[in-house]
């Protein structure tokens, strides 16, 4: 086996399809959404070389930042909701359920297989006002309440995206602590209990420090994620009221696909790259520097 894998020839035989079709379906879009950015048009019109025009239209661009604040405030809100719900779900299941946890953890991962089109439109339908209105407001009625509009505010809207994420969401980073916390020795944990280390004092002291690579991971995840997000937040409400709860990747579909403005959609594109990519290594370089103290 070593000698088959020490061959360079071998290896490029067993990897280049897979190089190959990755380059094609991952690096090759990327490097053509990139040299886009630098024009201005769409195939009908043709293209016009703009060279940082449409980078610094961006960065003028009140409705682009108003997006971009918009993806940040409901990824870092989202993000710590999940993680945190999932990590206290995953305790759950670990230490107080044990072994009795199954039924559970399938109930609250169910909604993490339901398409996220379908649960905007069911959240939708809940909250809905008039004639077909959704048992949200029912509920009010019947307690003597007014009907209340809630994806007519930014507030409400917001509200409502972040708390059907989390439905949909949380259970997979549970399963996904969950699986973290189990390959935490029990002989650990054993020993601090010996030791007196009970309740928040067990997992502030011995549990999270061992669980961290699988938090970081987590938090990664739902941070990338999040500030993708983009078919939920357009079933839900299309982005509004107006645009004001449009994430930058709604910003970019409807600047390159209902506008036909191609170069500058690949240049919201490439900005929505960057800040995930930015993300993610400051992400690690501060866990770096926490493992260095």
């Amino acid at each position: 086996m070593n000698s088959v894998l020490g061959d360079r020839r071998t290896i490029l035989i067993l990897l280049g399809p897979a190089l190959l079709l990755y380059t094609l379906l991952k690096i090759g879009p990327v490097a053509w959404s990139f040299g886009l950015s630098f024009f201005e048009g769409n195939t009908l019109r043709g293209f016009e070389w703009v060279g940082l025009q449409n980078f610094a239209t961006f960065f003028s661009d009140d409705a682009a930042l108003q997006s971009v604040g918009v993806s940040v405030l409901f990824s870092f809100v989202a993000t710590v909701g999940q993680v945190t719900l999932g990590y206290l779900l995953a305790l759950l299941y670990v230490f107080v359920l044990r072994k009795g946890s199954t039924f559970l953890r399938t109930i609250v991962f169910f909604p993490m297989i339901l398409p996220t089109v379908a649960v905007a439109l069911l959240v939708k339908s809940f909250v809905a006002v008039g004639e077909n209105q959704g048992p949200v407001n029912d509920i009010i009625n019947f307690f003597g309440g007014d009907s209340i509009e809630v994806l007519a505010s930014t507030s409400g809207t917001m509200i409502t995206a972040i708390v059907m994420t989390l439905w949909s969401s949380m259970g997979f980073y549970a399963v996904l602590l969950y699986v973290g916390l189990l390959d935490i020795p029990e002989e650990v944990i054993e020993s601090a209990r010996m030791d007196g280390a009970k309740g928040a004092r067990l997992v502030r002291h011995i549990v999270l420090p061992l669980s961290l690579p699988i938090l970081l991971s987590s938090i990664i995840f739902s941070l990338n994620a999040t500030l993708k997000v983009f078919d939920s937040l357009l079933a839900l409400n299309g982005g509004g009221p107006g645009t004001s709860t449009a994430p930058l990747t709604l910003y970019m579909y409807r600047t390159a696909f209902e506008y036909a403005e191609y170069g500058y959609g690949s240049t919201v594109a490439l900005f929505l790259t960057m800040l995930c990519l930015v993300s993610t290594l400051a992400i690690f370089r501060s866990s770096q520097r926490k493992s260095e103290d």
